[in-house]
């Protein structure tokens, strides 16, 4: 997100200089073609600049938020109309009195023929060559306003639905789901009476689990190594209910690579293959694996789809929610993640691929 916003205001800046080199090359092209005489080119040159960037910021930045934006278009019309004769007129004037000053001036040059004496109509195409660009000036404001206009509307929304996914996974990430926790325990009290070392170990692991859930999940990132034990503490809890006839395998890196990911970033694929892909009667299989390749992170989760699930049901009926966690990735990682979920016979399969960096 940095990035983004980043990028956006380098966007802003370029536009604003390209709308600056538009409005010094108008009015120069404008007192080159049409000057009468080169003795006031320096003054029509800059009043010119001046006028169009005048028009300009008043349209982009009163204008076009307080009436365009606000639906009174009658108004803005209006208002701008208003703002370019009275440009014009004022331009007018200001032309007129420098001529005049000059003119009776002391040891002044040669006096300038008036706009008309030397050619005929010139007035006019003086005043249709200030129409045309103010125009220009006036649609070239109202773009750049209606852009970011829209630029902060969907900067909001993408806050807004960051905010509604953040609370979501604050009102889910305590339950990742409340059976799994009634089952976990359920299984600790039968294990104390066949092996107590094991319903101790099985303990210290839920408390470190619901102690990442409380405390760590609250950040914007966190260590892999960190979100690599969480995951591992969770699938060893959730083996206490397999069977035989279930094949886990489980991959994750083993080298501390010192690198950042969100927290309970791959927890719901990992929860959503343990709930839909067990199976107490039939043969079924749960593969987890992760690798890290020249800063890309690859994760890997595929199962057996049991009793009437589908492929729509895994995306919607797990603890966290596959939905959440695909709207997460886009958010995260607008432009540097793959993400491929597939059905294929009775196999669940999830593909993630991101760009991760290295904490400091």
């Amino acid at each position: 997100m940095p990035g983004r916003i980043f990028s956006r205001k380098w966007i802003q800046v370029v536009i604003h200089l390209l709308i600056w080199a538009i409005l010094i090359i108008i009015p120069l092209y404008l007192s080159i073609r049409y000057g009468d005489n080169r003795r006031f080119f320096r003054f029509f040159f800059i009043k010119d600049i001046i006028t169009y960037g005048l028009l300009f910021y008043i349209n982009y930045l009163i204008l076009v938020p307080l009436l365009f934006f606000k639906r009174k278009r009658t108004s803005y019309i209006i208002a701008v109309m208003a703002l370019v004769i009275g440009f014009f007129f004022i331009s007018h004037l200001s032309n007129a009195y420098v001529i005049k000053r000059s003119d009776s001036a002391p040891n002044g040059e040669p006096r300038m023929e008036k706009p008309g004496e030397s050619r005929a109509g010139f007035r006019m195409i003086q005043a249709y060559s200030y129409t045309l660009t103010s125009l220009v000036v006036v649609f070239l404001s109202l773009g750049l306003g209606s852009l970011n206009r829209q630029t902060e509307i969907e900067h909001k929304q993408e806050q807004l639905e960051k905010e509604k996914l953040n609370s979501e996974l604050a009102f889910l990430k305590n339950q990742i789901s409340p059976h799994f926790f009634f089952n976990t325990l359920n299984n600790i009290y039968s294990l104390i009476e066949i092996n107590k070392e094991d319903a101790k170990d099985s303990v210290i692991k839920l408390s470190r689990l619901m102690r990442y859930l409380l405390y760590e999940s609250d950040h914007a990132e966190t260590p892999l190594n960190r979100e690599i034990e969480f995951m591992n503490n969770y699938i060893d809890l959730m083996k206490l209910r397999l069977t035989d006839k279930v094949e886990l395998k489980v991959s994750f890196p083993s080298e501390d690579e010192q690198l950042a990911v969100p927290p309970l970033l791959f927890i719901p694929f990992i929860e959503n293959a343990f709930k839909h892909g067990i199976s107490s009667r039939d043969k079924s299989l749960i593969h987890i694996s992760m690798e890290i390749l020249q800063g890309s992170l690859t994760f890997h989760c595929k199962n057996t789809i049991t009793g009437q699930n589908n492929g729509s049901e895994n995306l919607s009926d797990s603890g966290i929610g596959l939905e959440n966690a695909v709207k997460r990735l886009n958010l995260l990682f607008p432009d540097t993640h793959k993400l491929d979920i597939s059905t294929e016979g009775n196999i669940f399969d999830v593909f993630l691929e991101i760009k991760i960096q290295k904490t400091s």
